[in-house]
């Protein structure tokens, strides 16, 4: 007759069983973990790598815009040619034009391109038409609106009786006036109020009459 095993012996082999068993679950337990630790940093270093790759972009993008920004103001300050008085042209023509009145209102960009390519200075220019033609009070003297001369000039070509110059247009007639200011006076160094009034008028005031023109067209 086989001999059976013991009682002894059945009960190790169902501990070694379930011993084996525990261990074995276990270890697959921690191999889910392990893979679940490395599936969460994989993932955390996605993110940061993105955030990285994000944050590079938006930088890039600022110093680009800034890049640009930088490159406008550049353009612009290249741009800006300053002719007069800290003005450009365009800012010299509004400045005029702001005291040109009745028959002569927006001539201010002729002034400003006259005095500058005949050299003479806008402000004593204007100055010397207000006060000649009396266009500041706002009617303009039929010298200016019937003769087209803006700077009480004599000529051949008379105004009626009066022996002051008549030009055809009222551009013919500034640009005469400023050609006159340029050959006659600038050019051979009668530069200043008083200087040009030694010449220009008779009146001793002239020159402070002037001045105080100026001045006004400063402030306006």
């Amino acid at each position: 007759m086989k001999k059976l095993p013991s009682v002894k012996a059945v009960l190790a082999i169902i501990v070694f069983v379930l011993v084996s068993f525990l261990f074995v679950n276990k270890t697959e337990g921690n191999k889910d973990l392990k893979t679940s630790s490395t599936i969460e940093n994989e993932y955390n270093f996605t993110c940061n790598a993105s955030s990285s790759t994000l944050q590079k972009e938006v930088n890039d993008t600022n110093e680009d815009v800034s890049f640009v920004s930088s490159d406008k103001e550049a353009v612009e300050e290249v741009s800006r040619v300053e002719v007069y008085d800290g003005m450009t042209k365009e800012e010299l023509a509004s400045k005029l034009n702001r005291n040109l009145k009745s028959t002569l209102s927006g001539y201010g960009t002729i002034f400003a391109e006259y005095s500058l390519n005949y050299e003479v200075d806008p402000y004593v220019a204007l100055a010397i038409v207000l006060h000649e033609t009396g266009c500041d009070s706002g009617r303009c003297s039929t010298l200016v609106s019937k003769c087209n001369n803006i700077g009480g000039m004599r000529g051949n070509r008379s105004c009626g009786s009066s022996g002051y110059g008549s030009f055809k247009t009222l551009n013919a007639g500034i640009e005469a006036f400023f050609k006159n200011l340029s050959d006659n006076y600038y050019k051979k160094g009668l530069n200043t109020i008083e200087k040009i009034g030694k010449k220009y008028a008779e009146s001793k005031t002239w020159a402070s009459r002037i001045r105080y023109y100026v001045e006004k067209i400063k402030a306006n």
